[in-house]
């Protein structure tokens, strides 16, 4: 197979973001991409099967791109550009940094870094109701919080309202200490943990104190009515279809309601139906509700996450696979019994 060589220009300000500690970035682009990269002066030359060069071409100017435009190339990055590379995708990278949801108390951006992200966003800015679906690390919750915190901040509502279910039954809460709060508060965490960094431990406090945020497990809903609130609920995969029913019933006027779920990680009973479940075949057709369904391409996490959703849904697949086997062969034998 022929060799081709071709060459990139890289501005200076931006090889070291480029490239990566220690050449880690342009080290994994070789090793995926069967390449060789040698840099001269500004030029970065690439040899190896043209097909192979044109495409590794592309994701440097998409990494170049990212880095212009004031980002801090990751290893997510690369790995992510380079899952778009497998189809030609990699010039939709441009989309995703456009808009900044809000930025952090140390100034960094919030922003989609996936274009599963970046529908999940879009979806809700023009929806009443989004439910964002995926696998952990995918940025669900966090994403959701964010917008909720900049609607609030810019006065879109008066509240904001982050709930999840807590536990399957109310006489497990007194196997820890303290009193209610103290005891639901582990269950909750995850939420507060976003909330401190997005919207910083004070500023979090004093709306609390003044009842503008509310952080409750999701039994606290029953029996309101919330308008002009902004609404999350996470870990929808261990609700009822009562315990949903109950909560979608709950949205009032000039509020919106993002719920947040990973099918694959139900912590309720394995012969117990998932409200999500249920709500995302009852809702399908209705008019301003959205399901963003994302997958282990949009976890922005450690990349060894990533390898280890993907490993779970092969080994699930197979699991299912086998079992619908062993149930065709159960049935065949007890066919022939028969006859």
């Amino acid at each position: 197979m022929s060799t081709t060589e071709k060459s990139i220009k890289i501005p200076a300000e931006h090889v070291v973001s480029v490239f990566g500690q220690y050449d880690c970035h342009i080290k994994t682009i070789e090793n995926k991409m069967q390449v060789s990269m040698i840099m001269r002066n500004d030029d970065l030359k690439i040899i190896g099967e043209e097909k192979a060069v044109d495409k590794t071409l592309d994701v440097i100017k998409s990494l170049i791109d990212l880095a212009t435009r004031g980002n801090e190339i990751t290893e997510q990055n690369v790995n992510y550009i380079l899952a778009l590379s497998a189809t030609d995708r990699t010039e939709e990278v441009a989309k995703l940094d456009k808009d900044v949801v809000c930025h952090t108390v140390n100034g960094k951006p919030v922003k989609a870094k996936t274009l599963g992200q970046k529908k999940y966003l879009d979806a809700i800015d023009n929806n009443m109701i989004v439910f964002g679906i995926g696998p952990a690390g995918t940025g669900k919750t966090y994403l959701a919080m964010a917008k909720a915190i900049t609607a609030f901040k810019n006065n879109e509502v008066n509240r904001i309202i982050l709930t999840r279910p807590a536990i399957e039954a109310g006489e497990k809460l007194g196997f820890l200490p303290g009193d209610l709060q103290s005891k639901v508060d582990p269950y909750l965490r995850p939420l507060y943990d976003a909330l401190y960094e997005i919207m910083g431990a004070d500023g979090f406090l004093k709306n609390m104190d003044k009842g503008l945020i509310e952080v409750a497990p999701l039994a606290y809903m029953r029996g309101r009515t919330l308008d002009n609130a902004y609404i999350v609920l996470d870990e929808a995969q261990n609700t009822t279809p009562a315990q949903m029913k109950m909560f979608l019933t709950r949205i009032g006027f000039g509020s919106k309601a993002i719920i947040t779920g990973d099918l694959s990680q139900k912590d309720i009973p394995k012969d117990a139906v998932s409200g999500l479940d249920v709500a995302l075949r009852v809702l399908k057709n209705v008019d301003n509700i959205e399901v963003c369904k994302m997958s282990s391409e949009d976890v922005v996490r450690h990349p060894l996450i990533q390898k280890i959703v993907e490993a779970y849904d092969k080994y699930e697949e197979a699991q299912k696979k086998s079992g619908k086997k062993s149930r065709q062969s159960k049935d065949n034998k007890d066919n022939k019994a028969k006859s």
